[in-house]
């Protein structure tokens, strides 16, 4: 069966908290690139160290692999 994406979004990354989120990581990256510690493209992810995304101190702030980012539990 296919995934509904759709379906996806309505339920879970469409809701206001998850929105909220989602924008405050989309923050987390920008602030990176602009502090140069990040480029547009590089595949890698800004990992939080407290897993707070409302939390973007720059001293919170890490780049690293995606894999290694989506494996830190």
């Amino acid at each position: 069966m296919p995934r509904n994406y759709r379906k996806e979004y309505d339920n879970y990354q469409g809701t206001p908290e998850q929105r909220k989120r989602n924008d405050q990581r989309k923050k987390a990256r920008r602030k990176m690139v602009k502090a140069g510690r990040a480029k547009n493209g590089d595949g890698k992810d800004v990992h939080h160290r407290d897993n707070n995304p409302f939390n973007n101190s720059l001293r919170n702030l890490t780049i690293l692999t995606a894999s290694r980012n989506r494996s830190i539990k």
